[in-house]
């Protein structure tokens, strides 16, 4: 907006925002929303680390904002913006805000950073008074325009902004330096008036973008305005010349003015308030010296803060009996939709979870891994076993029980590069593939002929034995189906090169369990079985499955049904699942750092047995 102009926010301006500050992007569109606005006042946003698109609320609605990685992009694709919400940070705000103001299109800037260097401050005010152009702060909020424009968090809540019925215009322009002031005179002033029009804070510092006479010049010719209101500060001289304005008649309308740090006095010398402009440092820079001058100059000056509004109301109804002024009737305002995550908080609201977690909860300070402190699992030293004990059954198991875990983890780690699911891991990770697609092609073979007949295993000896089956009658039973027998044989290992994998974990159950009543019968099913074929031996999988059954039954831990329950859904074979993928992870890392080539499998290694002639050749009718 040209500083000719006195308007520098209406319903139609669109503003740029530096600075991906999603809270205050949102918090524009809502008030946009309540204001019934026909398009966001936000035109893009200017993210420095990536460009893309934005998403954010409109109202119900989610709409899109492009976002850029540089101002003269942003401003080229969007020259209907006019406003730059710069919330750079103090170290950058500096070149941010001069690019900006060499852009041709816009207008008015507002600086939101604090510390910006005051010579930064005086060459950017500098500048933008040479363009004819505009900038609020350093150190501010920003400001509004009532039902039309808002900068950035200007103002506060949603609900501070109804209250204050800032959703429409009133007739009151106003201008203070402090941000937070202006929140508090914008509910003062609606509370005595029909409210504001426009409300600015041009920033703290000594050395602002504009000044409040600046302003109170635009509100003085903005037709819209019938009173103006200011609050001023201890500190500098800013304020003696709206005092002269006044005196020269530059200022007819009604000003209501007020200066705030009349307690100095009491204080020690050369006290500083919370902005840095606010410290006076002679009798002129006083409060006390600038209220009784603005009361000189026919200005409207409470004797304390506490009657600004008793004064604001006192000039309103002055203007409201010369017809100047009158009530405005209130329009409907949309409510607002409240964010999900603010709602469910306060208990606004109630939807039904789409699934459900029994095994951990990271929601507070400390993950919880089955409702116990991860610091706890850790001091407690419940190891790798301990740790799938809570979340794979949400039970402290006894040490013995955990340890048996790790063992079988151990155990089950690898068994060579030959298996399957080594072997299609090694070629996945030999055709460049990353580790985690490489694990997954060897996971994959895992399955009823590789690993995976734990769970089986485990179900059918448990089976046969509640059902009160011998084991010559299982044996039968299931050569009866056409059924081998889950857990029983191996390709390599038998009774004369007996698998020391099965030993180590049955002379560890041994020593440790309670009871091995399911293993004892398997291993007078294995007898049966070796005694017709010596590789028909319990192996690793039956191995870990009936002891594990063993171990639950025995350990006091699980109830008959949970027992049921594991066997029923497949736990076991994760136990597998998650040991072998240590010595797939190991077999891939090898590939990688051997720097090993695609694998191509040797022809002499394949039988070709290509069909003949005669049987490939179509008959014909």
């Amino acid at each position: 907006m040209s500083r000719k102009g006195y308007v520098l926010f209406d319903r139609n301006t669109r503003a740029l925002i530096y600075g991906y500050q999603t809270n205050a992007i949102q918090r524009m569109l809502d008030f946009d929303y309540i204001c019934k606005r026909e398009v966001p006042s936000i035109s893009a946003v200017i993210n420095p680390n990536r460009a893309g698109i934005h998403k954010a609320f409109w109202g119900t609605k989610e709409i899109l904002l492009p976002m850029y990685k540089t101002t003269a992009a942003a401003a080229k694709a969007h020259p209907e913006a006019d406003v730059m919400v710069n919330f750079a940070s103090h170290r950058s705000a500096f070149e941010t805000t001069m690019e900006a103001l060499e852009v041709p299109t816009i207008g008015t800037v507002a600086v939101i950073a604090e510390g910006v260097p005051e010579r930064q401050s005086r060459v950017m005010a500098a500048t933008a008074r040479k363009l004819e152009k505009m900038i609020l702060g350093p150190a501010t909020v920003g400001g509004m325009a009532a039902g039309a424009f808002r900068i950035g968090n200007t103002a506060g809540t949603i609900d501070n902004i109804i209250a204050s019925r800032l959703y429409r215009p009133g007739c009151v322009g106003f201008v203070s330096k402090s941000g937070g002031m202006l929140n508090e005179a914008f509910n003062i002033i609606s509370r005595n008036s029909s409210g504001i029009y426009e409300g600015v804070a041009i920033g703290g510092d000594r050395y602002p973008g504009s000044t409040m006479l600046d302003h109170i010049l635009r509100y003085e010719r903005n037709p819209e305005i019938k009173m103006i209101a200011c609050l001023g500060e201890l500190g500098g001289e800013d304020e003696y010349r709206i005092i002269a304005a006044l005196k020269e008649g530059k200022i007819k309308k009604p000003l209501v003015a007020w200066v705030t740090g009349t307690c100095s006095p009491v204080l020690p010398a050369s006290v500083q308030f919370g902005h840095a402009g606010a410290k006076a440092d002679t009798k002129k820079e006083t409060a006390q010296a600038k209220n009784d001058a603005f009361r000189e100059a026919g200005a409207y000056v409470p004797c304390t803060f506490d009657d600004y509004g008793k004064v604001i109301a006192q000039v309103y109804g002055i203007l409201k009996a010369k017809g100047e002024v009158q009530d405005v009737v209130e329009p409907e305002v949309p409510r607002l939709p409240l964010d999900y995550s603010k709602a469910l908080a306060t208990g606004a609201i109630r939807r039904p979870t789409t699934f459900i977690c029994t095994i951990t909860d990271d929601r507070g300070e400390e993950l919880l891994y089955a409702g116990k402190r991860l610091s706890d699992v850790l001091d407690q030293r419940m190891g790798i076993g301990g740790v799938i004990g809570l979340l794979w059954f949400k039970k402290e198991l006894p040490d013995y029980a955990a340890q048996f875990i790790e063992l079988v983890l151990q155990i089950v780690a690898d068994h060579g590069p030959a298996v399957s699911g080594a072997h299609n891991a090694i070629v996945a990770s030999c055709a460049g593939k990353d580790l985690i697609s490489s694990l997954c092609s060897g996971l994959l073979t895992i399955g009823p002929r590789f690993g995976g007949a734990i769970d089986d295993a485990a179900r059918e000896f448990k089976s046969a034995r509640e059902s009160g089956l011998s084991p010559e009658q299982f044996v039968n039973e299931m050569k009866k189906k056409g059924i081998n027998i889950p857990g029983i044989g191996h390709k390599i290992k038998s009774v004369k090169n007996p698998d020391k994998r099965v030993q180590l974990l049955i002379g560890y159950a041994k020593r440790n369990f309670p009871s091995t009543e399911l293993l004892n019968y398997a291993i007078q099913v294995e007898q049966l079985t070796t005694a017709k074929k010596g590789n028909l031996i319990l192996n690793v999988d039956g191995c870990i499955g009936i002891l594990f059954l063993d171990l639950m039954s025995s350990c006091g831990a699980f109830t008959k049904e949970e027992i049921d329950e594991v066997v029923r859904l497949g736990y076991l074979n994760g136990l597998f699942a998650l040991g072998r993928s240590i010595g797939l992870i190991g077999h891939i890392l090898d590939q990688k750092r051997l720097g090993a080539r695609l694998y191509r499998h040797p022809a002499e290694d394949i039988a070709y047995m290509m069909p003949s002639s005669d049987e490939i050749q179509c008959k014909r009718s």
